[in-house]
Formats: C-alpha cells, sequence, structure tokens
C-alpha cells in the first residue's frame, strides 16, 4: 500500500519531501483559483510545473475538505465555503478573546479561581485565554487544550446551544466516553441536563474531567445572538463551591453579558 502524506494524497516522484512539500503546493493552488476565480486541472499543473496527477490528488483532497469546489463533473475547480468559513471565523475568534481578556481578569482576581474562555472547534471545547486567580493552587495552562464538551462546564454550555441535529452529530462522532466515575455517560441524563443549562444560563460539572475539579460556565453570544463561547470558573473541590458561594453565579452571568455585549449582543 502506497505511503500517504498530510493531506492524504500518495507520495511519488512528483511530491518529493513529504507533507511539507504537499501543503506548499496545496496552498499554491488555492492562491492560483483565488487570483484567477477558477481554473482547471492542466492549467494550474502547467503554471506550478508539476504533473496533472499532483494536481488531480491535491484538489481531490481539497475538495474532501471544502475548501475547493468542481464546478461540474468534468469542470473548472474554484475555491469552496471551506476557506470562506475559515476566513470568517479569524476575526471574530480573535476579537473574542481581545474584548474578553479584561473581563477575565476581573472574574480571576475577585473570586480568586482560574477562569477560562472557550469556543467550540473540531467537536471540542478549546479553551482559547485564562486567567489564573492569586489564590490558584495549580498552574496548568488550559490554553490551547481540546476538552470533551460531554464532561466540561464550557463543553455543556455549547452543547445545550447547537441545534438537536448538529449535537447528535457531534455526540454520535465523540462519544460519551467516562473521563472519571462522575461523568455523565447516558445520553438521556445528558439531555436533561442540557435542558436545565438552557433554562438555567449556566453549567456546573463537579469532578465530571477531572478528580477534584469543579467548574462553572455561562455562554457568550454575538451581535445575532448565536452563542461563540463559553466563560468559565474552575477550582479545587474542597474549596470551590460556585452554587454557594455568595454572587459568583450573578457576577459570572454578568461577566458573560459584558463580553457579549463588546461582541455586539443586545439581549433580544
Amino acid at each position: 500500500m502506497a505511503a500517504r502524506d498530510e493531506l492524504g494524497t500518495d507520495k511519488d516522484p512528483d511530491i518529493q519531501g513529504g507533507g511539507v512539500q504537499s501543503v506548499d503546493r496545496a496552498l499554491q493552488i488555492l492562491q492560483i483559483l483565488a487570483r484567477d476565480g477558477h481554473a482547471g486541472v492542466s492549467e494550474i499543473a502547467e503554471e506550478m510545473g508539476v504533473h496533472k496527477s499532483t494536481v488531480s490528488r491535491l484538489l481531490g483532497s481539497l475538495v474532501t475538505r471544502e475548501m475547493v469546489h468542481q464546478n461540474s463533473d468534468r469542470g473548472k475547480y474554484q475555491l469552496g465555503f471551506g476557506v470562506l468559513r475559515l476566513a470568517s471565523s479569524i476575526p471574530g475568534r480573535l476579537s473574542l478573546v481581545r474584548e474578553a481578556r479584561p473581563v477575565l481578569e476581573s472574574l480571576a482576581e475577585e473570586f480568586k479561581e482560574t477562569v477560562n474562555l472557550a469556543v467550540l472547534r473540531s467537536n471540542y471545547a478549546v479553551n482559547v485565554d485564562q486567567a489564573m486567580g492569586p489564590s490558584t493552587l495549580a498552574t496548568y495552562d488550559w490554553v490551547g487544550s481540546l476538552t470533551p464538551l460531554h464532561a466540561t462546564s464550557s463543553g455543556k454550555v455549547l452543547l445545550a446551544a447547537l441545534p438537536a441535529d448538529e449535537r447528535e452529530r457531534v455526540l454520535k462522532k465523540t462519544g460519551l466516553a467516562a473521563r472519571t466515575q462522575r461523568t455523565i455517560t447516558s445520553r438521556k441524563e445528558l439531555e436533561k441536563q442540557l435542558l436545565d443549562v438552557s433554562r438555567d444560563g449556566y453549567a456546573v460539572v463537579h469532578e465530571e474531567f477531572e478528580i477534584g475539579l469543579t467548574a462553572i460556565a455561562v455562554p457568550v453570544c454575538n451581535h445575532a445572538g448565536t452563542v461563540i463561547g463559553a466563560v468559565s470558573i474552575s477550582g479545587p473541590s474542597f474549596r470551590f463551591d460556585p452554587e454557594n458561594t455568595p454572587g459568583l453565579i450573578q457576577g459570572l452571568r454578568a461577566a458573560g453579558l459584558v463580553i457579549s455585549g463588546k461582541m455586539g449582543y443586545t439581549g433580544h
């Protein structure tokens, strides 16, 4: 069986250097399509100075990832919606982190625990920023970490906001693996919890993701009222009890609304 590079293309003499050169050539193809609007395999191969079979295989991988679209079965290629999704996500994600930063720091200072900002990516909750409280015992950096949606407070907030069919797709793909003995692994029980999250406006997990860790999260919305992230506070279970900490739920909710307001949310 032939070896395959990162783009899923068979290695041959035209793709020397493995994945790095394949990525470089794939980017060349995207640049050509961006410049010309559309192009055929022969045109692209001639400009790049490579064999048509190489271009065809790279285009096949790009089509699979919706980065490129073919006009018809034998037609020319053009940029796909995948490129648009990537491009549109960049300013929103970056501005979300920038606008949320002072709010995260304020929360960490007020409640003396770790505060995280998470977004949905690749069927997981990924933490994109973090502020550490002065009494935080651990110094673990969660930024960039992919965490399971069903076992984390931010994940449950993000899951609760998804349409039913999208939530079904995500959970079918990821499953409900037990991270601890307290992880919810029943789909029926999880759905009931998610209804509570939607009603209450926050999610709490007690040692579902990690033994000894408790967390609470609220949603962050954009101008259209769509949930685009979640802000959470987490701390050691022996001292952090969010539901019985005076003002914490209210303060976290207010912080979520402040960040949402910065993203254009008006509350309607």
